[in-house]
């Protein structure tokens, strides 16, 4: 077994790393930045190394200070975890060749997943349905591309291949805008991921966001391990999230299910990864993978009892998968909320010192987080600070256990998204089931506009 971690990552999804590492016996190094150098993690680390100052691009995303923080402490893996290094392919591919294993894909499988274009065309070939759109790359030519989206039909939204986190796309509802917005969309691409390929899909009007898990070893072997239902957001950004899909036939998720551990077989990955579809009248369309551990993992390991971390780990030292597709089970009901350090109704950042730090507790409940009391949550990362999961035996049940827990919350000091996420558990739509991307964008904008009348 793996001997020694180096964890390239901050926040919740450090200490989770390094809870799973502590099982095993393995021990760890954090790597952090001078912003997080009283850190729980770092503090509970075999070891602990700064990389630089508390800008990400000094830090976190600083490829060589992380290789030569794993050098010094003679480490003999790194993981990632999720944002920062975890889906650049340079990054993998400088750890495996300075000597070390990458807990995650392999760096030729994330360039061609990363890539939106080259990832549908992998995924088509492996017959995972896919959103009705151009074969590629857009031609540079206007009317090529005008033949393009009469053929789809609109509206449409043009997508930057190299895009992620809800960044570079652009919908686009006449043929009179079409040119524009593809020049836009290009421009914006360029400047922002170093790539200027667009692409263009059908906009379907009232999608879910449904993802499916996947863990797949080096030997040819891969399983998924349920579906989680996303669609809980704000600016495409995921604000609660669910196991199992209220309302999906089981029928369905296991046809899509299978056909992304099939894919995982054909294109050789490697590791945890998660498949994203949009899912509208009973069809899945697959709209990219994701090939590091998801922030929303925990709900999966609630209800398939699987520790995603500790296959991570296990993978990348080699080992076969340990489980067979037919011996995955989901049992019960699990949803997470997302706890970030930002105004509920203005959603600006609250960065600032917690005064009182006090997390629920009871059966079912879990808060991975690495927040205490005393903790300065600073101004130069994401505004996460936790993740609180409920679990139940049935829907309602853990619907109910996440109510009583976020009214246990305490997080004095600075203001967090908790009434945003007690008005959601108490929203008739959400707890019927099955609510769209769009469904709280359009709530919060109600709101908005009942302020302004009020």
């Amino acid at each position: 077994m793996i001997g020694k971690v180096l964890i390239a990552n901050r926040g919740e999804i450090a200490l989770r790393i390094l809870r799973a590492c502590r099982e095993m016996g393995i021990r760890t190094v954090a790597v952090h930045s001078e912003a997080d150098t009283e850190a729980k993690y770092v503090k509970l680390a075999d070891e602990s190394v700064c990389i630089g100052p508390a800008p990400s691009g000094l830090s976190y995303l600083n490829i060589p200070a992380i290789i030569s923080a794993a050098e010094v402490t003679d480490a003999e893996a790194i993981h990632p975890g999720y944002g920062f290094l975890s889906e650049n392919a340079d990054f993998a591919e400088r750890v495996e060749r300075s000597g070390f294993i990458f807990i995650g894909p392999r760096p030729e499988t994330i360039r061609l997943m990363g890539d939106k274009v080259s990832a549908k065309a992998a995924m088509r070939a492996a017959q995972v349905p896919c959103v009705p759109g151009s074969e590629g790359a857009l031609p540079e030519d206007p009317k090529e591309c005008v033949k393009i989206a009469r053929a789809v039909g609109y509206p449409v939204i043009i997508k930057a291949a190299g895009g992620g986190g809800g960044r570079g796309m652009r919908v686009v509802h006449t043929e009179a805008a079409l040119v524009n917005a593809i020049a836009m969309t290009r421009a914006e691409a360029g400047a922002a991921f170093n790539n200027a390929t667009v692409y263009l899909e059908k906009y379907l009007v009232t999608p879910r966001h449904i993802e499916i898990q996947v863990v797949a070893d080096a030997h040819g072997n891969a399983i998924w391990l349920g579906e989680r239902d996303c669609s809980m957001q704000r600016r495409h950004q995921k604000v609660l999230e669910e196991s199992p899909a209220p309302g999906i036939p089981r029928r369905y998720i296991s046809r899509v299910g299978d056909r992304c551990a099939d894919a995982c077989r054909r294109i050789n990955y490697r590791g945890a990864g998660t498949f994203e579809f949009l899912y509208e009248n009973n069809e899945f369309y697959f709209i990219e993978m994701n090939t590091r551990v998801q922030v929303e993992h925990p709900v999966t390991e609630e209800t398939s009892g699987i520790d995603i971390v500790q296959a991570q780990i296990r993978v990348a030292n080699g080992e076969k998968l340990w489980l067979k597709q037919r011996e995955i089970e989901a049992r019960g009901h699990s949803i997470e909320c997302r706890i970030n350090a930002e105004d509920p109704f203005k959603f600006t950042p609250s960065p600032g010192k917690i005064t009182n730090w006090h997390p629920p507790g009871g059966p079912g409940i879990r808060v991975d987080s690495h927040a205490y009391s005393g903790y300065i949550v600073p101004q130069y990362y994401d505004s996460m600070i936790g993740k609180v999961i409920a679990t139940g035996d049935t829907r309602e049940q853990a619907i109910r256990r996440m109510r009583i827990a976020l009214s246990e919350m305490m997080v004095d000091g600075i203001k967090t998204n908790i009434p945003l996420h007690q008005d959601l558990l108490l929203d008739e739509r959400f707890i019927q089931g099955g609510t769209s991307i769009h469904y709280l964008e359009e709530k919060l904008a109600q709101r908005e506009e009942a302020r302004r009348n009020t």
